[in-house]
């Protein structure tokens, strides 16, 4: 009976790990079509996807409550700094269901300087349905998705990916 309980646990540890890991990839999506949104920023703005055609968007869905995506931020700040003016754009979805305030509240602290907008369930079913966060999207300047990442991703690689994508 012990021999069966512990290879369940390790059958269900490799499962997990390789999940995990998998999950932690980047997945190429080359040529599809990013989907456009119109979504509320934290002063009440729409800001729409197609606002930003022409440019290399990082598309974040992330939440004030996840260690990750905090873990994240510091990174976006700089890759939107420095880029910029090269044609990069940060957006960040918001994924907290505690209203406006309190994200806005959390940006102002972390000093986010990139969009934050609201996500709202059409949005998340559009992205394929956002089950970890953070899910982040490379998108390209004709609005194709390129890449997608779920998990916490370092600064290099998304450095490495929008290098390729900027003129």
């Amino acid at each position: 009976m012990q021999k069966k309980i512990v290879g369940i646990l390790i059958a269900v540890t490799v499962f997990s790990f390789l999940m995990i890991s998998q999950a932690k990839q980047g997945v190429s999506a080359e040529n599809k079509k990013a989907a456009d949104f119109a979504l509320t920023n934290l002063n009440g703005k729409v800001v729409k996807l197609s606002d930003f055609k022409g440019k290399v968007v990082i598309l974040d869905f992330w939440a004030t409550h996840c260690p990750p995506c905090i873990q994240e931020i510091p990174d976006f700040i700089k890759l939107y700094n420095k880029y910029k003016d090269k044609g990069l754009v940060v957006i960040g979805i918001s994924l907290d269901r505690g209203g406006v305030e309190g994200v806005k509240r959390f940006c102002q602290s972390k000093g986010v300087n990139y969009p934050i907008v609201m996500a709202n369930y059409e949005v998340t079913k559009n992205y394929g349905g956002i089950r970890f966060i953070p899910t982040t999207f490379v998108i390209d300047e004709n609005g194709n998705i390129v890449k997608k990442f779920v998990g916490s991703t370092s600064m290099n690689t998304f450095e490495n990916e929008i290098k390729k994508l900027l003129k």
